[in-house]
């Protein structure tokens, strides 16, 4: 009986450190798009600078992200890293179908998003 009960708390554990750790990358994500859209108004920035600034955004994010699930579980940093990345595209993805209810971006651009955003949560946790 209690193996069942410790094995619950653990689940719920891990929901809560996964539930930190995208709140930490979102956070990230929010901050880093004010300081990229200051830039953008006081300098003036290209298109090619703004998607630079966003694919290094969600790089970032993710790692900030994955780095947090990796001190929080302490083991198999890099798949809860990996899973982190994984979850925070497929909320990207749920956002933008919510807000512009089609897909914005084609095929290879959300492969290339979903890339970015799996291996900078899996570097976040190798690297903590």
């Amino acid at each position: 009986m209690e193996k069942k009960n410790g094995g619950r708390q653990i689940i719920e554990q891990r929901g809560a450190d996964i539930l930190k750790a995208l709140l930490c990358a979102y956070v990230v994500t929010g901050i880093l798009l004010l300081v990229q859209t200051l830039l953008l108004y006081k300098a003036g920035l290209s298109e090619e600078n703004v998607n630079a600034g966003i694919i290094l955004i969600y790089v970032i994010s993710t790692f900030s992200g994955g780095f947090v699930i990796g001190k929080l579980t302490g083991t198999r940093k890099f798949l809860w890293g990996l899973l982190l990345g994984v979850i925070y595209f497929v909320l990207l993805l749920l956002i933008s179908l919510g807000i512009y209810h089609s897909f914005q971006a084609d095929l290879m651009n959300l492969a290339t998003t979903f890339l970015l955003c799996a291996g900078g949560g899996m570097l976040g946790g190798m690297i903590s």
